[in-house]
């Protein structure tokens, strides 16, 4: 039986990498989780979502915890329908885990939780004229990820190292390079990445840390009845 929230990955569900980090916030017993790639081989995944050249990507994790990378537009094509298929089946809030751009999706009755619509203006709030800096899983999503954070007063700066394939030092170099560039805040804008991560930088910076998949988590919990 399906409950009335849900979680909904552009990955495989459940995210065993982030699901200690999303349970501290929401109840187990209340939230469904649900992947737009549930079920599906290698083959079926790269046959339907690979990207070709010139798409914007985005990248996500498997069961078996290998990453995955998909071209944007059709993640998007894939998501509504799956935001079809939970509203149907009684979901009213369905937080994407994906904090990924997206311009289209939509919900008739449901409260569509889109990191990319709430997490930029919370962190424009956060920061004012203060300098962010962004990590973010692959080089490709740079270009995108600007447009994303343009209302910022101050442009950021960005870094690339990926929560899924990564080790720990790469993920630190990148952190630190962005505190050499200026930033006053780190953001580590994906999913994917988890409290392990925010710890390991706070050892080495001293500037705040922050986890987009925490502040979603949040308030998404502030949803639950």
């Amino acid at each position: 039986m399906i409950t009335t929230f849900a979680t909904l990955t552009i990955g495989q569900a459940p995210r065993s990498d982030i699901m200690p980090l999303l349970m501290a916030h929401l109840p187990a017993k209340s939230v469904t989780h649900v992947g737009l790639l549930d079920g599906m081989s290698t083959e079926q995944i790269e046959q339907r979502y690979a990207p070709a050249e010139g798409d914007a990507v985005l990248v996500s994790r498997l069961l078996d915890g290998s990453q995955v990378t998909m071209a944007a537009h059709r993640v998007e094509r894939g998501l509504q329908e799956k935001i079809d298929v939970l509203e149907a089946l009684g979901c009213m809030t369905i937080l994407l885990l994906c904090t990924g751009e997206f311009k289209k999706l939509r919900a008739r009755n449901a409260l569509l939780l889109e990191p990319d619509r709430i997490i930029p203006p919370l962190i424009g709030a956060i920061v004012g004229e203060h300098r962010a800096g962004i990590v973010v899983p692959v080089e490709e999503q740079i270009v995108e990820q600007s447009n994303k954070w343009q209302k910022l007063s101050k442009p950021p700066c960005f870094a690339v190292a990926s929560p899924y394939i990564s080790d720990d030092q790469t993920i630190i170099e990148a952190a630190m390079r962005l505190a050499q560039q200026g930033a006053e805040v780190v953001v580590l804008d994906c999913i994917g990445y988890t409290r392990h991560h925010a710890e390991l930088l706070k050892k080495h910076l001293s500037i705040p840390v922050l986890l987009s998949n925490v502040l979603m988590a949040k308030l998404a919990a502030e949803l639950i009845v």
